[in-house]
Order: structure tokens, then sequence, then C-alpha cells
């Protein structure tokens, strides 16, 4: 049980930084608000290692650097497609990553129940009808929804990568991803030149951005150390529930009803996919 609970606590974490993260991108940049969340994360989780005072556990901790990788791909196409479209729409469709881990699970001997199956098929159909909507008389993409899938495959590549460093060291794990993950992004910083100043209430709220995503990967990596990665990696899956919420509750976005039929069929699917 305790696996699951912090694969749940993982969800909760990253529902809510993906939540603030990306709307404060929208005025402040993606790529100044990705650099100030990486450092505000890794200070949180190099002070927690320092406290512990323990080497890493074996050599496994570095898959965390493929799940760096995977991962911010993953969370700059999210931040970007959040820019482009509404967060209601594009988060349900990055939690279709959820589907990785099952055909991950499956490919190393797992076999997926009936209702993982109807999951499965319910989140693809989600993401079809999500992705579609009615412009003046007609049908289109919906903004974001491609790079929502973008952040869907790098989001399901982190997990199964995340899931064999945590069961080394999830404390180590967590300060490797992380340390990984600002060197990506300032490499991607210096070559674009991008200006990184902040003011003080800014900076504050992107601090608690990144560490939010930095706990919900402790709590992630932590789950790995006794957890199936094909149930720890579907229940952190769930955190666009709690991201559509928090749109829906503070931005009140509108979408359109097939557009809500699929939101609806996407997250059902990603439920479904945990059993």
């Amino acid at each position: 049980m305790t696996p699951l609970l912090l694969a749940l606590g993982a969800s909760l974490a990253w529902g809510v930084s993906d939540f603030v993260g990306p709307l404060v991108a929208r005025t402040l940049g993606t790529l100044r608000v990705l650099f100030w969340a990486q450092v505000g994360g890794l200070v949180a989780i190099g002070l927690a290692v320092a406290i512990r005072g323990q080497g890493p556990a074996g050599w496994a901790v570095l898959f965390a650097v493929l799940a760096s990788i995977g991962g911010m791909l993953g969370l700059f196409a999210y931040y970007r497609g959040i820019q482009r479209g509404a967060i209601s729409v594009v988060a349900p469709i990055a939690g279709v990553s959820a589907i990785v881990p099952v055909i991950f699970g499956i490919a190393t001997g797992d076999s997926p129940s009936p209702l993982q199956l109807t999951g499965v098929a319910c989140a693809l159909l989600g993401v079809a009808l999500a992705s579609i909507e009615h412009h003046e008389g007609s049908r289109r993409v919906a903004a974001g929804a491609g790079l929502a899938l973008l952040a869907a495959a790098g989001f399901g590549f982190y997990f199964p990568w995340m899931h064999a460093a945590g069961k080394a060291d999830f404390w180590w794990a967590s300060l490797t991803f992380r340390t990984v993950a600002l060197l990506l992004v300032a490499a991607v910083v210096a070559q674009q030149r991008t200006p990184l100043k902040l003011g003080k209430r800014d900076l504050a709220i992107v601090f608690a951005a990144g560490i939010g995503d930095t706990v919900g990967n402790a709590l992630f990596a932590a789950s790995s150390a006794h957890g199936l990665v094909s149930l720890t990696s579907v229940l952190a899956s769930l955190y666009p529930v709690v991201t559509v919420l928090l749109a829906a509750s503070v931005l009140h976005e509108r979408v359109a009803p097939m557009q809500r039929a699929g939101i609806v069929l996407t997250l059902t699917g990603v439920v479904l996919i945990s059993f």
C-alpha cells in the first residue's frame, strides 16, 4: 500500500506544480520559468541529500539521467502546449503517458487486466476527441494538442527509467534527475540567450513550482523501491486530474462539448489503467 500512496502523492505534487508553472510561464516565458524551477528544485533536493549524509547506494541511480532527458523534453512540450492551448485540454492528453508504463510492463512480463485495456481504449479515444475543436463552422486540431502528445511521449519515457533509478536509491536518483535537468535547461538558455531576471514575487512562485515538481519526482522514485512500474507509474500519471480541477476552479476554462467528452474519457482511461 505504501508505494501506491507515494505514487498518488507524486500525482498530487505534479498536478499542482504543473498548473502553477505553465500558468506563470504564459507571461514570464517557458525557458525562464523552467530554469529557475530547476534551480529551486535542485537546492531543495540537494539540501535533503546533504542532511541525509549518505552516498548513492549503487550505479543504477544513473538511470535518472535518461529519465531526465525524457522528463524535460516532456515538460518543455507541456509548458509550450499550455502557452498555446487550454490547460484543461493539454493536461489530460499529456496524461496519456500512463499508456507507456503499461506497454513496458507487458514487454517485461506483466499481463494487463481487462480494465486496463479498456482504459487504454478510453484514453486513446478521449485524446482524439479532446484534440479537435470547432472553429468558424469547421474542425481543426486543438491548439497545443500536438505538443501535449509530445509531452506524453517524454513523460512516458521518464517513468521506467526513473523507476529503475529509484529502486536503487530514490534520494540520489532525484538529485541526479534535477542536476541533469538544470544542465539541459541551462544549455538551451545559453544557446537562446534567454534573459533570466525575475522579480522576487515571481521568483518565489517559480521556486515553489520547481520544489513541487521535485517533491513529485522524489515521491515517485521512493514508490519505486517496492512497487511495480506498471502500478506506480500509472497512479502517478493521475496528476492531470488535479491540474484540470485547478484550471476549472481558478481559470474557469471553457471548452467545446465534444472536447469535454474527450477530457472525461481521457481521465477515465487514466484511472482505469491504474487498476
